[in-house]
């Protein structure tokens, strides 16, 4: 399983970015993000095929996951950005098509992208 993430930049605060997932996979798929120094933390997920989803609280309303499954994408849409949501986002998935909060639930990882918000 291979999972590749793209679209970090540099942005200030208040703008919108849009991360992508290529991820040909029949299960649910996640975004993680870390920060310097810090853990990696949950930010949202989607099942298969795409009916439910989760976000973090941090994220939730100024956040939104879709997927494309004819050409296998998953979006992250990030509106308001602010400068707490510089990360290295990550995408992920796991073994089901259940989302899931937990890191460790999920098992096949992607390279990072890195997103900096300025203030």
């Amino acid at each position: 399983v291979q999972l590749q993430a793209s679209g970090g930049g540099w942005v200030q605060a208040g703008d919108s970015l849009k991360l992508s997932c290529a991820a040909a996979v029949r299960t649910a798929v996640g975004w993680f993000r870390q920060a310097p120094g810090k853990e990696r933390e949950f930010v949202a997920a989607i099942s298969w095929p795409g009916t439910k989803t989760a976000f973090a609280k941090s994220v939730k309303g100024r956040f939104t996951i879709s997927r494309d499954n004819t050409k296998n994408t998953v979006d992250l849409q990030m509106n308001s950005l602010k400068p707490e949501d510089t990360a290295v986002y990550y995408c992920a998935t796991r073994d089901n098509q259940y989302p899931s909060d937990v890191l460790n639930d999920y098992y096949y990882w992607g390279q990072g992208t890195l997103v900096t918000v300025s203030s």
